[in-house]
This record gives C-alpha cells, structure tokens and sequence, in this order.
C-alpha cells in the first residue's frame, strides 16, 4: 500500500491548547496533512509533558536544550503520553502573559488558517489574543468543559466532569455499584474529534466557490460531545419517562449478550440477541434444544430470561478456550470478539496488514510503536506522523522564518522569557 498524507496541504493549524482535547483536535487535521505548530510556555512546556508512564531521557541529567527552549524531560523521565499526543506538529515556545507574546501569537496567527485553544473562557480575550484580536479568516476550534456562554461557562473542570455532566458516568458500571468512568479521557478525545469536523465545515464555508471568505468560531464544550452520543437516552426521559441507568455489560431489551470468561481466563464478548445470530449461537454451541424451547423463541423472551440464558452461554464458553470460542462462533457466523489488551494489538496479524500500528522516531525514546492516523482514504495507508517535538524545537523556523524576526529579536527575545 501506498502511503500519502489526506488532503489538507496547504493549511496551517496554530496548537495553542494544552492537555489533550484541542491539541487532539489540530492532531487530527494534520494527520490529515495540516501543518501544525504548536505553541508552549517556555517555562516548562504543555503540561502532557509531565505525565507518565515515563521512559529515562538522556538528556535530562546532563542539558541538552532546544532553540531557545527549556531543557526537554522531568526528572523521571521522558513522558510517554507526550510522544504520543505531541506528536505531527512543530514546536515553538511563547509567553501569552507578556504583551511581547500577545503581538507575536497575534502576527503568527496571520499566517494561520485555525487556532485550536483549550483555555478557560475568556482568557484568550484577556491576553489580548482572542478570535476577535486576530485576523477574521481564521477558524477558531474553542474547547471547554461548559462552553463559551451559559451560566457555567466559566467553571474549572477536566474531562471527568465532561462525562459527569453529559450522563456518561451515570450509565456507565453496573447497577448496584458506583459509577465507573471509560478507560479512556473519552470527552477530551471525542471533543477533539467533533471540533475537528466543524472545523473542516467552517473551511469549507470560508474557501468554496461563492464562500464568505472568513473564518469563524466552533464552540465546543466536552460535555457536548457526551449528550450528542446518548443514543435515546434524553427521549425516552422526555416522552415516556423512563430514566436510563447503569447496565453493565448486559442490555435490558437483548439477550445473550455479555463479556464472558473462557477457559484460558480471557474474556470474549459474544453478541447474539436477534433471532439470526441466537440460531447460529445454539448451532456453534451444539444447542439444538434451544431453539425448540418455547422460552427463548423471541427476543423480548431472551431479553426477560437474561439472567438465565447469559448463564447458559458463559457455562459453554468457560470450558473453551478464547480461540476456540472464537473459532466456533466465525464458523456459525456469530458476532464475536475476544477482548484485547496492547500485548494482542501489537501482535494482530489484521491490524499489521492494515498498518494500523506505525513506528514514530522520536528525537528522545527513539522508534516508538503506536497507533496510526485514522481513518484512511482512497485504501492508502497513512504514513508515520513526525515525531513530538523538543521544547522549542522549530523556534527559529517559525519566528525566524517564517514571521520574520531577526537572530538578534529572537535573543532578545529568550533573554526576557518571552520565548
């Protein structure tokens, strides 16, 4: 397979967030084949930086500094998470509390398409640099938890609170026990995705034959992005009163259906609540019986016997193997899947046939294997994103060259703390 960037060349993201969600979202659209330079407090960088898991960085004991940066890695280590997130873009250090770093991000932004920010509302606008300070083509992905206006606005919250306040956390463990949050910061990333497609539909509004030719604001709060995939969950409370709650693996209105434990102590998810998929279920269980029960011939029966007919599946399956529950249930053409952990998605012959796992060279860890670019286009694989860079990596590139400062600025400019 051939590898090509997506078609986004040309554009230019300005990285201002911090933490995960709005740098996800300028990610994205240079995955997509955006640049995107990333701008970071000289005085330590983004805080992703600082959160491990860690490997050593051998520059941290000994110096080693970036173009006008600070020195790259914490004491314990060189931040994994970083390397991943960070990663696509080109580095630059700047002081948005100085007056000197306002002018700079606001002459920088000149020569941007989108700015994707993270702060707390309104503290753009105090720094002088909001999307009204700078130049109107540009396209603002605004991340926050509660959104740019509404009584909330300016509450101080994380990606917990997104769930928490969008009804995610609420259903999500089982009924009897606290709720549980995803395995995942799940509203930062699925924010940044959401920003990201807004993002593209205000390009598009700005640059199509007839467009308006300026920019535009996209207002995307976490928890947003949690009630616009609540499935029917506000209706139903709206029209007929039912309140949705926590459910675990298991489904009120389908059955079997559940993560059940095999013999080789993995667990394997086995769906199978329509009439279809139960059939072919009884045929790789060698269950003949159970079609002829009178107890289990509609899916609103399956549903009320859950307990019962759950039961039944994980008898069967705990006295197989993962791979052999696995076999059966594709043999009869049974929806099925065993539950992976990192160890099985690096070894998956599927996913390295895809190229769904591509090796970045970082300047710090060196080759570290990780997830690829998403999704692709055209049946080409993405190629490898560029590394994360080192604090003020592309200082010169970006203030030098490209907004036109002098060697001598740029000194001066270090020396104050500005970059």
């Amino acid at each position: 397979m051939t590898e090509d960037p997506l078609p986004l060349t040309g554009l230019r993201v300005i990285d201002v967030g911090t933490r995960i969600s709005a740098p996800f979202c300028a990610g994205l659209l240079g995955e997509m084949g955006a640049e995107v330079i990333k701008v970071e407090d000289p005085r330590g960088g983004d805080f992703m930086r600082t959160i491990g898991p860690f490997v050593p960085d051998p520059g941290a004991a000994g110096g080693g500094t970036a173009e006008g940066g600070a020195d790259e890695g914490e004491p314990g280590g060189y931040s994994l998470w970083w390397a991943v997130e960070g990663r696509g873009r080109k580095g630059v250090t700047l002081n948005l509390r100085q007056r000197e770093g306002q002018d700079l991000f606001r002459r920088l932004v000149e020569h941007a398409d989108v700015v994707c920010e993270n702060f707390r509302p309104g503290t753009l606008e105090a720094w002088n640099v909001g999307p009204a300070d700078c130049s109107p083509k540009v396209v603002w992905a605004r991340i926050s938890v509660f959104g740019q206006d509404g009584p909330n606005a300016r509450r101080p919250g994380l990606d917990r609170m997104g769930i928490a306040y969008g009804g995610l956390l609420n259903l999500t463990g089982y009924p009897d026990r606290p709720p549980v949050r995803p395995g995942v910061t799940i509203s930062d990333y699925l924010t940044g995705v959401f920003a990201a497609e807004a993002v593209m539909a205000a390009l598009y509004r700005r640059d199509r034959p007839g467009g308006t030719g300026r920019g535009g604001v996209v207002d995307a709060p976490l928890y947003g992005s949690i009630l616009r995939t609540l499935e029917w969950t506000i209706t139903a409370q709206d029209r007929i009163g039912l309140t949705r709650r926590r459910e675990g693996n298991r489904l009120p209105n389908s059955a079997p259906l559940d993560n059940y434990r095999t013999a080789d102590d993995r667990y394997v998810c086995i769906v199978a609540g329509s009439d279809a998929n139960f059939s072919r279920l009884c045929a790789a269980m060698g269950r003949p019986d159970l079609l002829s029960d009178t107890k289990w011939s509609t899916l609103a029966k399956r549903a009320a016997g859950s307990d019962e007919i759950n039961d039944i599946v994980a008898t069967w399956v705990r006295d197989l193997s993962a791979a052999e529950v696995e076999a059966r249930c594709i043999e009869h053409g049974v929806p099925v899947g065993t539950i992976y952990d990192a160890n099985d998605i690096l070894a998956d012959p599927h996913m390295a046939a895809r190229g769904d796992i591509v090796t970045v060279n970082d300047p710090v860890a060196g080759p570290l294997r990780q997830q690829a670019p998403f999704p692709r286009l055209d049946g080409r694989a993405p190629r490898a994103p560029a590394p994360a860079p080192l604090l003020g990596q592309h200082n010169q590139e970006v203030w030098g060259d490209l907004v036109g400062l002098k060697s001598e600025e740029l000194a001066e400019l270090v020396a104050a703390g500005t970059l």
